[in-house]
């Protein structure tokens, strides 16, 4: 029976069982399609790290003899549709039977069902044997439950696959070392040169280009960075559990402007696209850990929960919630962000920095995102909508099953809180706290109003002031909401005052 396989662009794992076995009947098609550039604006180093980890992936099972097709982006033949792609393929070869693993975006499952709906030949999905839980095992685990705890949930992650774990009860004797992990990074500290890859990608860009394919940020195409192939993701994931997993978890929520990575693993890339898997990742961890105990427990803890944890996390709540979660505006926010947001050109030092570094290397790690970028949207009342789409757009990690309960839940309270019990906002207070952003800044950090008055200040209060019927009651913001009514009545009206003009003036920040 001829086989055809459908391989998207964030499933190329070398490891499934597809691979187990060849055969002249089962051809792999993997294909650039312009929908796929095109849903929101991309940086263009996510448009061509994803196309050129797929032809180097491509060519790597064809030489393990496996029959392949590939679409190129400016091929005469290509509709540009999935769909439409596949049914020529049936047509033109006479696949008597089509298989594909899972989507993990809810779009693109949608599309694939459509599909096979119509199709008079056989069908077939699998899974694409990658992360930790099912589709649904988080919705089932919060069956009957008002709220999804990420707590919960990791706890029994741990418990399931027996991760940091010792006679039924956590190593180290607590669940959660994140207390240990506030750290802002010393003065006069060195932070390690992080590990980059020098690829050519001229031929990509040029396409591109040729082609009309709208992106933002920068590249160099004869200098691209990012690990592309499995050997080069390992080789980073090594790189980064002998020489900065020591250092991680204490510094993981710290901001510079001396780094862009930091200690962060940059890895999330190389495990979106299934290079390498979550599971592989943590065995490496624990058994560095094992053998080299002068690594603290927080340290290994800290990285174990974003991975085991967090991202799986993010991925259950998407599908318990999809396609509705896409819609949620809890506070009803309708403004757009900022075009500083699109070149980074803002007098504020840390957002000046995360955005012109999201917009070089297409890379913010996640206190950057969630704490400066997305606190600013926040307070400014920005439509969730846009947020989502710069968020998916801009970072070369960012796929929408978790990327949209990340910025839309996490970030933007705008799910009412199913992903945090509380909006993740701040004063300046935080930023100057965990990083170098507020010195030499234009604006005082010190001070609420004023000319020269850091603008998260006022719209923090702004904030609480314009949102009292909905948050007034949450218990984690009691102190704020008790803070702000004993405050003088004069200054509160100059706070909201200063809060109006930098809004009305967002666009000359």
């Amino acid at each position: 029976m001829k086989i055809l396989r459908l391989i998207l662009g964030d499933q190329l794992n070398e490891k499934h069982t597809w691979f187990n076995s060849k055969s002249e009947d089962i051809t792999y098609v993997l294909m650039e399609i312009k929908s796929e550039t095109n849903y929101v604006v991309h940086h263009i180093q996510k448009v061509v790290g994803i196309f050129f980890a797929m032809r180097l992936f491509a060519e790597k099972i064809k030489s393990n003899d496996h029959q392949v097709i590939y679409i190129k982006l400016n091929d005469e033949t290509n509709k540009h549709s999935f769909s439409e792609n596949i049914q020529q393929l049936i047509n033109s070869h006479k696949f008597q039977r089509f298989e594909y693993q899972l989507a993990d975006e809810w779009r693109v499952d949608q599309e694939i069902i459509q599909l096979t709906q119509k199709m008079v030949i056989e069908t077939k999905a699998y899974d694409t044997e990658h992360f930790f839980t099912a589709r649904e095992e988080l919705k089932k685990l919060f069956e009957h439950k008002k709220e999804f705890l990420m707590e919960t949930f990791y706890r029994t992650m741990r418990k399931k696959h027996d991760i940091l774990m010792e006679s039924g009860k956590p190593i180290g004797g607590k669940w959660n070392f994140d207390h240990d992990n506030r750290k802002r990074i010393p003065e006069k500290h060195r932070i390690i040169d992080p590990k980059i890859y020098k690829h050519d990608v001229s031929e990509i860009v040029q396409l591109l280009d040729e082609c009309g394919i709208k992106t933002i940020g920068e590249i160099n195409s004869k200098s691209f960075v990012w690990s592309v192939t499995r050997d080069e993701s390992l080789e980073l994931l090594d790189y980064f559990i002998e020489n900065c997993l020591p250092l991680f978890g204490t510094l993981q929520d710290a901001m510079t402007k001396k780094s862009w990575s930091i200690y962060h693993a940059r890895i999330s890339f190389s495990l979106n696209i299934k290079l390498i898997s979550p599971k592989e990742v943590i065995d490496k961890v624990v058994e560095y850990w094992q053998i080299n105990q002068h690594c603290e427990i927080n340290q290994i803890e800290g990285f174990i929960r974003q991975i085991l944890g967090w991202r799986e996390y993010m991925r259950g709540i998407y599908w318990a919630k999809m396609p509705e979660f896409k819609s949620l505006n809890f506070f009803g926010h309708a403004n757009k962000l900022p075009k500083w947001f699109w070149d980074g050109k803002t007098n504020m030092n840390c957002l000046n920095h995360a955005i012109s570094q999201s917009l070089e290397h297409s890379y913010a790690h996640h206190i950057q995102r969630l704490m400066v970028t997305g606190n600013f949207a926040l307070l400014a009342g920005t439509n969730p909508d846009e947020v989502d789409n710069w968020y998916l757009g801009i970072y070369i990690d960012a796929f929408e099953w978790v990327e949209i309960t990340n910025t839309r839940g996490m970030s933007q309270y705008a799910d009412g809180g199913i992903v945090g019990s509380k909006p993740y906002i701040s004063s300046s207070s935080y930023i100057n706290k965990m990083s170098d952003y507020c010195k030499n800044c234009n604006y005082n950090s010190g001070e609420k109003t004023g000319d020269k008055a850091c603008p998260f200040n006022s719209l923090y209060w702004n904030f609480f002031d314009q949102h009292q019927e909905k948050l007034r009651t949450n218990f984690r913001l009691k102190m704020m909401y008790s803070i702000w009514d004993k405050m003088d009545p004069i200054q509160k009206e100059k706070i909201l005052m200063q809060a109006d003009h930098y809004l009305s003036n967002i666009e000359n920040l």
